[in-house]
């Protein structure tokens, strides 16, 4: 997936390593992170298979930038990527993996769980208004700027219906499990 996110950044025109990375800090982190030195091994992988080209720019007083830029290779790939038909649901979610396990736990480890899960989603919820303000500000820099927009914009609206979907759930986990917690004491 890193592969075909740098290609399609390049996608919209050449761009150093730093500028990626920026990037990914400034838009992909919400949905998909990567490390510098991830960035750029895949930038020489990519370059390797012939999908980038990278160009060496001097500067004056400091040193040399490489700019890489998509290949018709590269553009064809990522062409391939976008269209092909895996759209499967990937149903792997690590939460729901120990959410089904947290029987071990006790009653009050669990909500602490739930509870933090829960914090998590609102402060990734908190932090969607940035994506929407350099949505404005890459939009500019991209040919077909509102159409290209509007897909961004769809993806940061998932982000919020997912961070929501989490806090509505986890809500609903920590009141089922106090309302358990009560019935126990009832019982017992």
């Amino acid at each position: 997936m890193l592969k075909h996110g740098i290609l399609g950044l390049l996608n919209y025109g050449p761009m150093t390593g730093y500028e990626i990375m920026l990037t990914f800090k400034n838009s992909l982190c919400y949905f998909w992170t990567a490390q510098t030195s991830q960035i750029y091994r895949e930038l020489q992988t990519l370059k390797k298979n012939g999908l980038v080209s990278d160009n060496n720019i001097h500067q004056e007083g400091k040193p040399d930038k490489v700019q890489f830029s998509i290949t018709e290779e590269g553009k064809h790939e990522l062409k391939h990527w976008l269209t092909d038909d895996s759209t499967k649901f990937d149903t792997r979610q690590p939460i729901l993996m120990k959410t089904f396990f947290l029987g071990e736990a006790s009653i009050a480890e669990s909500i602490d769980f739930f509870s933090k899960l829960n914090a998590n989603a609102t402060e990734f919820l908190k932090a969607m208004d940035l994506p929407l303000e350099m949505i404005e500000m890459y939009k500019h820099g991209v040919d077909d700027p509102e159409r290209k927009s509007l897909y961004w914009k769809m993806t940061v609206e998932y982000g919020r219906m997912y961070g929501k979907m989490i806090e509505e759930w986890t809500n609903n986990c920590i009141t089922k499990l106090k309302e358990y917690d009560d019935n126990e004491n009832i019982n017992n």
